[in-house]
């Protein structure tokens, strides 16, 4: 059953205890409020702030799954507030470990002090979670995608937009080695009824170039120092990634940059107006 006067007030006393440099908003000339207001709580989770109120108030419906682990990623809740969180509300807390997608605090702080900088929180299996606006920019929003299709690897295999990005058939090759061999580790890592060995399976079915690269045996094939992406307003960029690991979950933060004064730099840049302006 859910508690609704104990879920609303752990609603507020979290609210009361993040600034908003916590979280990446701008703090304002008159804020009067002791910690975050409740239509910036409502934005970070993607929810109306009516309903938001209503769940702090102790008035509103028995929320989801699904806005519980809105509202744990809002406010930036650890695993075990997480849970604490979903007891209230009358649920089962979801799994911890590599299958989880709730990001830790952690990676978010870093995240929100990214927003010039284009960067994603992703699972061992290639799920977007989080992304930075910029990110959102370089490479398409894809933290709405839902079943396999999450997964870029299978992505990659099965649905040709994702390779539009790449104009060279050599790394589109390298690319596709990748993928597939980085499935094969994780399966043997996972276990045979793990998501990865199903991902594998499905893509063996769905895939004739997948079969043929997996039925190649191979394991550890690196990704290209360089990663060059063709943006369809600003032309190709190219970015280094360097990669955060939360060992908890199994998630990496991946962060792109250019080098400073480079063409590529520039496009960044550029692509930060244009995003900001289409944000508008």
């Amino acid at each position: 059953m859910i508690d609704r006067d104990g879920l609303a007030a752990f609603l507020r006393t979290r609210r009361a205890s993040l600034q908003p440099d916590d979280v990446g908003l701008p703090r304002g000339r008159r804020r009067r409020t002791d910690g975050l207001r409740r239509e910036e709580v409502a934005g970070l989770c993607h929810m109306s702030t009516d309903y938001y109120a209503r769940l702090e108030r102790g008035t509103g419906p028995r929320p989801s799954g699904q806005m519980l682990a809105a509202i744990a990623l809002g406010l930036h809740l650890t695993l075990g507030e997480r849970d604490h969180l979903f007891r209230l509300a009358g649920h089962e807390p979801p799994e911890r470990g590599p299958a989880s997608d709730h990001v830790s605090p952690g990676l978010l702080r870093i995240l929100d002090r990214l927003r010039d900088t284009p960067a994603e929180v992703v699972t061992e299996l290639g799920e977007t979670l989080r992304q930075t606006p910029l990110g959102t920019a370089l490479l398409g929003d894809a933290t709405s995608r839902t079943g396999d299709a999450r997964s870029l690897g299978y992505r990659w295999f099965t649905d040709p937009a994702a390779r539009d990005a790449y104009d060279d058939d050599g790394e589109r090759r390298t690319l596709s080695r990748v993928y597939a061999s980085g499935l094969r580790e994780l399966a043997a890592l996972r276990g045979p009824s793990s998501r990865a060995a199903a991902l594998a399976a499905s893509l063996v079915e769905v895939s004739p170039e997948f079969r043929e690269l997996w039925e190649r045996q191979e394991v550890g094939v690196a990704p290209p120092a360089i990663k060059r992406f063709r943006h369809p307003e600003v032309g190709v960029i190219e970015v280094s990634c360097q990669t955060l690991l939360d060992p908890d979950q199994s998630h990496r933060l991946l962060v792109y940059t250019a080098t400073p004064g480079s063409a590529s730099h520039e496009k960044l840049q550029l692509l930060a107006v244009i995003g900001s302006s289409a944000a508008v």
